[in-house]
């Protein structure tokens, strides 16, 4: 595009042609238009791209906490799982859940369109908006497989996923995040639930209890791991081998996080006016998002640090990373809505809701290696809560603006309106879940496709399922204090102990 001296002078001179003129200078001004239009397509649609990228992240991020978690003998086992998750949710989110999820024009349960994304891209999407939602969808299987690890079949991890990421977690979405979905805060008929809609902005309820509680009922269906109580009922430690992924995978579901809370915005480039000027905007939305956040998530850790000490009387980096797990999963839900002290708050319950969880499963017999039904479960619905509570009126009218004056949180004088709507949001995942999920758990375990043999959970499943174990190691026990008889003791020739003995490595 190019507009000159020389091209406007033959359309101004003596013998004005006013017509020429003006068709002349709106050509130019509508390519100026379409040119800016492209480029803010461009930028919004790399800036879900980077999200969704990030978000994927959050899957070596679930490896690694998931390996480090788990005894030595399952590690091959957990991994290869974590990439089925993704691997298998793909194909079948492509098939079918993205449609139910997100295929509109539908009705407000479930969409209908878009399966194997025929007639994609629309203006209902394009593909970085599938890319992103699809790697939440695997993110709430990786929770899942996290509750039931050490000693599942492979073959219910394969089922299970697909039916997860497929149908059960895609309706869910459609309820909360689609324009047709019937608790959509942003629904396009503005017919909105107790007129505020149930406010999931990045998934606290969507991802995190549709996750856990799907782990829950496969964790409790199974029951716990050889050695995981003893005779007494008494919680028994079987720790996991290596708390360095613990924290590699903490850390990097972290930097993921900021691609799971503030990409959920899915555009950067919108202003939202007023008295700021070109300063503010959704830009400013997402730099705060990213803050409260982080806020969480630190106040959640510090917070178990400091509590599992004074519980314990030990400093266990374990708990402190799944306290800021905890953190981050409660926020997810309000993240865009609150103010950063607020999420302050938001971290220090989390990490007390999910110490609590962890008290009452113990005394339940309820055995999860990740705690991911507590940590995910748990403080996604204290997440949810919190939002009804806190969430802020100017924040909430720019991130959901169809709806001027709507209810915002009760201790920021919005009534008990949101509250209520995300009370219902709460019920009806623990229903929906529990309806879909539990059953599936409970066929697979009467047609003996859930739980491995005792043998080969004592051997270890790598051994027995996967043709060898993760490391090259030599160890005499497992954590659990019982004997493992396909590992073998080292016999240094030096370095012994005082009393004759070569040391052991536990795994």
């Amino acid at each position: 595009m190019a507009c000159s001296a020389s091209d406007l002078a033959p359309l101004l001179s003596t013998a004005v042609n006013s017509t020429g003129a003006a068709t002349y200078l709106c050509s130019q001004f509508t390519t100026i238009s379409n040119q800016l239009s492209d480029t803010s397509y461009a930028v919004n649609n790399t800036y879900l791209l980077f999200s969704a990228y990030l978000v994927f992240a959050m899957q070596l991020g679930f490896a690694m906490l998931c390996a480090g978690s788990v005894r030595a003998k399952n590690t091959m086992n957990i991994m290869l799982t974590n990439v089925l998750d993704a691997a298998a949710g793909g194909l079948s989110y492509y098939l079918f859940g993205y449609a139910f999820a997100f295929g509109s024009p539908s009705n407000g349960f479930i969409g209908r369109h878009f399966f194997g994304l025929s007639d994609f891209p629309s203006l209902q999407g394009d593909y970085s908006f599938f890319l992103y939602q699809w790697a939440f969808a695997i993110a709430a299987a990786g929770i899942t497989s996290g509750s039931i690890a050490e000693r599942t079949q492979f073959v219910a991890y394969l089922i299970y996923s697909s039916f997860l990421t497929g149908f059960v977690y895609p309706v869910v979405s459609h309820w909360l995040w689609s324009s047709d979905g019937w608790a959509n805060p942003a629904k396009l008929d503005n017919n909105l639930l107790f007129g505020s809609g149930a406010i999931d902005f990045a998934g606290s309820g969507v991802v995190h209890m549709v996750g856990g509680i799907a782990g829950f009922w496969g964790a409790f269906i199974e029951g716990p791991r050889i050695g995981r109580f003893d005779r007494n009922g008494q919680s028994v430690a079987l720790r996991g081998h290596s708390a360095s992924l613990v924290v590699l995978g903490s850390f990097l579901l972290w930097f993921g996080w900021y691609g799971f809370n503030p990409g959920s915005f899915f555009i950067i480039l919108k202003s939202y006016g007023g008295d700021a000027g070109g300063y503010y905007g959704q830009w400013s939305a997402v730099g705060r998002t990213a803050v409260t956040t982080t806020l969480a998530g630190s106040t959640a850790a510090l917070t178990t640090l400091f509590g599992k000490r004074l519980l314990s009387g030990h400093w266990n980096v374990i708990d402190v990373c799944n306290g800021l797990l905890g953190g981050f999963a409660a926020i997810t839900a309000g993240c865009s809505v609150v103010e950063p002290w607020a999420a302050i708050i938001c971290g220090f319950v989390a990490a007390w809701v999910l110490i609590g969880c962890n008290k009452l499963a113990d005394k339940l017999q309820y055995d999860d290696p990740l705690e991911a039904a507590q940590l995910h479960g748990g403080c996604g619905m204290w997440g949810l809560l919190f939002t009804g509570l806190f969430a802020k009126k100017a924040y909430v009218n720019e991130v959901y603006p169809n709806k001027p004056g709507r209810p915002y949180g009760l201790f920021m004088g919005g009534g008990g309106k949101l509250l209520a709507a995300q009370i219902i949001e709460i019920l009806v995942i623990l229903g929906w879940v529990s309806a879909t999920m539990g059953p599936l758990f409970y066929g697979l375990h009467k047609l003996k496709l859930l739980r491995i043999s005792a043998e080969d959970e004592m051997a270890g499943m790598d051994l027995t399922r996967h043709g060898g174990f993760a490391y090259a190691y030599d160890a005499e026990d497992d954590a659990s204090g019982k004997s493992s008889f396909m590992m073998k003791k080292v016999q240094p020739s030096k370095n012994t102990t005082p009393n004759g003995d070569s040391p052991a490595i536990n795994v």
